[in-house]
């Protein structure tokens, strides 16, 4: 605000002058028009207004921008939320295996109906596999570990996955790690 009112004051002096009968430029020999005390008051309320105005507009934008930042907030929480709502079942199950005394057969197939519940879980929430095995090596999606050499897939073709990618629609959150063929027949052909 204190920006704002200097330069206020500063025409305020120079109305001021010009009322008292100064010259507004002291070096001109031409007469400085003269302003009545009412232009005076007049222009100073406008002043005072347009002050005022700014004052508000101001107040405005910052209370306009608090009020989006907790709507960001308040929606990543609801968000968040609704992500937590629907892993619990998967939680609650695996609490349920780990309190188990099955046999290990029992407990593995335990643990894969949790896994596939967990899947459908993500993929609820809009979460994909990246495509690997039998796919082309893609570098925006894939992160080669190494080669390996075999004549059962095309050269660069993706043999083994180590570590499964994730997309959210388009964005890749995760890509997947994988070893990549490497076929010296077709190399040479």
């Amino acid at each position: 605000m204190n920006e704002v009112n200097e330069p206020v004051i500063a025409a305020d002096e120079e109305l001021q002058g010009a009322v008292e009968g100064e010259a507004m430029d002291a070096g001109s020999a031409a007469e400085a028009p003269t302003v009545t005390e009412a232009e005076y008051e007049q222009v100073k309320r406008e002043r005072d207004q347009l002050l005022d105005r700014i004052a508000r507009l101001q107040a405005e934008f910052e209370n306009a921008r608090r009020r989006e930042a907790k709507e960001r907030m308040e929606f990543r929480d609801y968000a968040l939320g609704q992500a937590a709502e629907g892993l619990l079942p998967v939680l609650d199950n695996f609490d349920l295996a780990l309190k188990s005394n099955g046999s290990p057969e029992q407990f593995r197939a335990g643990v894969d109906l949790i896994a596939k519940q967990l899947d459908e879980a993500v993929r609820g929430l809009g979460l994909t596999h990246v495509e690997t095995v039998g796919t082309q090596f893609d570098p925006h999606v894939h992160e080669a570990l190494g080669q390996v050499e075999t004549a059962e897939f095309p050269d660069g073709a993706v043999v083994q996955e180590i570590r499964r990618g994730y997309k959210v629609k388009d964005r890749l959150l995760r890509p997947a790690l994988v070893q990549v063929a490497r076929n010296s027949q077709q190399r040479e052909a």
